[in-house]
């Protein structure tokens, strides 16, 4: 099979993360909830991702957010799975368990259940944490709000901002 399922915009931005992460020698780590793997997915349909992507984490449960990635309890009870804190925490977590030089992480509500007032269907958080010599854990986090027309939708909008927090 020569064709990928995954749509060619998503393809297009995979390529460029991993030629611009590749030129630079740097590598990557994703942890994903509400993407499923979706972002390793698409760095993988990519040729020579081996050279970037270090590993991904799938961790749709709380327990393996906390098994994983050491995701405290206090901050899922605190704070929620869809949170800038959860998120950020998946963040390093993943860089902290691998060698890569920058981790993205993604959680959300891809619907089209599960919503709530405070974070309706569509709201999607992410982080980046990155090794950096003067702060090992630096890095940004932030909460989007995507098109909850369906549950793929989110879940693609989500997979691109991501991909683009991969970036150099």
């Amino acid at each position: 099979m020569t064709e990928s399922l995954l749509p060619a915009e998503v393809l297009a931005l995979a390529r460029r993360v991993i030629e611009e992460n590749a030129a630079l020698g740097r590598t990557v780590a994703v942890a994903e909830s509400c993407t499923g793997g979706l972002v390793a997915a698409a760095l993988t349909e990519i040729a020579g991702s081996s050279a970037v992507l270090d590993r991904g984490f799938v961790t749709y449960s709380n327990a393996a957010k906390h098994e994983m990635l050491g995701v405290s309890g206090d901050i899922i009870d605190t704070f929620g799975a869809v949170s800038i804190a959860c998120a950020w925490a998946m963040a390093a977590g993943a860089l902290k368990r691998s060698s890569a030089d920058v981790a993205v992480a993604i959680s959300g509500v891809a619907g089209p259940g599960g919503g709530s007032d405070n974070k309706p269907v569509g709201t999607v958080v992410f982080a980046r944490a990155t090794r950096d010599a003067a702060d090992p854990e630096s890095g940004d986090a932030e909460e989007r709000h995507f098109s909850g027309e369906s549950r793929a939708a989110v879940r693609l909008q989500a997979t691109l901002c991501a991909l683009e927090l991969l970036l150099p």
